[in-house]
């Protein structure tokens, strides 16, 4: 499937709809938006919706128009709840994307039915402000475009692969990305909108966006195709930051990988298949493998990773190991069973995860042994203990990342979220906003990891 980027219509005509808005809601006095087919069959059509907001910041929005033609009609929609009386249409925010910033997007899709012609349709109303791209009735200001000076990581790394134990760019260089990690999208939806991402992107000047979809846990098995399109639509987001995108299948409980195998294949298969012509999609195939074999999480891989292969044959894939993905440590063994029995499929590296304050000198050991041996991801890691919680230590954690530093090993950072533990990068409460910058919405260990991440990369090109 194609990408379905475009996103929610200029702003929507909002009808009688006003009077469903919260008490929090306000009029946006400018907006835009951008309606594209992305794909169209007899009688059917799919089409992204971008809402861009050009007046005051706004909290509750319903975007409306009327279709031009009477058989025009929404089938199924994602990121809206989406509704249509006559010949109206209406997409209303869902939780985690309510505020929209001065400036900020939306990004919408849906599927509809036609009978006739399917023409576009022309004018929107955002919370019944009618969308003509200006503010006030004055032209909108120039978009500045990218800093031609600095380039995105995406941007001047383009398309990723493995050669050796070294992740590399577009130029055959070895580089390292540094990035956060979300908490379950399924608990923190409300902390990944245009301002916290717009956040990571510009101020924590991070490479990365890893996307934690657990499987079991309220969610992908609860909803598949819900899920799939709210990380698609992160990936867009990333993507349009010049962030890479790591989709991360949160397998946890159970441990076994093999129990969602099934789920896998159909997961990997949709968003591989939409995301193929992406050059910022990393695929993490199973988070934290445990109470299983090294052999057992192997054949999965073997499994999964052709599924991959098939829509999307360049994209690196990030493999779990044994012991929660600590290269067998946290089980008594090491590093050795990977060395000896690897996965059968080529561009790919394998996970290693670390809690500071619960794993020091024996994992550093094992990691800087492997790292001779073994492309290594470390793909979450806290400063904190295992369970997530407890006192920041900061000295393991310094340790740990001047060694991850000094063997370029790529790391996302658990947690980019204000959940109520001392792994969490903001204070709870902090999604409730939009300051997702300043140093007092952050947390001993958001401090320390904003002050790493966002110190100058050194993104090798010739």
């Amino acid at each position: 499937m194609k990408r379905l980027s475009a996103l929610l219509a200029t702003c929507a005509t909002v009808l009688g709809f006003t009077a469903l808005l919260s008490p929090q809601a306000a009029a946006a006095a400018g907006c835009k938006v951008d309606y594209t087919f992305t794909n169209q069959w007899q009688g059917g059509f799919q089409a992204g919706v971008k809402v861009t907001n050009l007046g005051d910041p706004v909290s509750g929005w319903v975007l409306k128009w009327t279709w031009p033609d009477s058989g025009q009609k929404i089938v199924q929609g994602w990121n809206a709840t989406w509704s249509q009386s006559g010949s109206t249409a209406s997409a209303a925010n869902v939780d985690w994307n309510r505020t929209l910033a001065t400036g900020g997007t939306a990004d919408l899709g849906f599927t509809g039915s036609f009978t006739g012609a399917n023409p576009k349709p022309t004018a929107f109303t955002l919370n019944g402000v009618a969308c003509t791209g200006s503010v006030g009735g004055e032209e909108p200001p120039p978009d500045p475009g990218p800093d031609p000076g600095t380039g995105t990581p995406v941007g001047i790394n383009g398309q990723l692969k493995v050669c050796g134990v070294n992740l590399c760019n577009q130029s055959n260089r070895p580089i390292q990305l540094r990035g956060m990690s979300t908490h379950g999208i399924q608990w923190f939806g409300k902390c990944y909108n245009t301002a916290s991402l717009d956040a990571l992107a510009k101020d924590w000047k991070s490479d990365l966006l890893r996307i934690a979809m657990y499987v079991q846990e309220s969610g992908y098995e609860t909803d598949p195709a819900g899920f799939t399109n709210r990380v698609n639509s992160l990936v867009d987001m990333a993507e349009a930051r010049g962030m890479y995108a790591l989709i991360d299948f949160h397998t946890l409980t159970p441990g076994d990988p093999n129990y969602n195998l099934d789920r896998a294949k159909t997961f990997f298969a949709s968003v591989a298949a939409r995301n193929a012509d992406k050059k910022n999609v990393i695929y993490e195939i199973a988070n934290e493998p445990n109470g299983v074999s090294w052999t057992a999480i192997k054949n999965y891989a073997e499994q999964v990773i052709p599924v991959i292969r098939a829509a999307d044959p360049d994209a690196v894939v990030i493999v779990g190991t044994r012991g929660w993905s600590s290269l067998g440590v946290s089980d008594g063994s090491n590093e050795s069973e990977v060395v000896n029995n690897p996965v059968n499929a080529t561009n790919i590296m394998y996970a290693f995860h670390f809690y500071a304050a619960s794993h020091k000198d024996n994992y550093r050991a094992t990691l800087s042994r492997a790292a001779s041996r073994l492309p290594l991801f470390v793909s979450e890691f806290g400063t904190v203990s295992a369970t997530g919680g407890g006192a920041m230590d900061r000295a393991s954690t310094t340790a740990w990342l001047d060694l991850l530093d000094q063997l370029k090993i790529s790391y996302a950072n658990w947690t980019y979220s204000d959940a109520n533990e001392s792994s969490a990068a903001f204070r709870p409460g902090t999604c409730n906003g939009s300051d997702y910058s300043s140093s007092g919405v952050l947390t001993e260990s958001g401090a320390l990891l904003k002050s790493r991440i966002s110190t100058p990369d050194t993104f090798p090109t010739s």
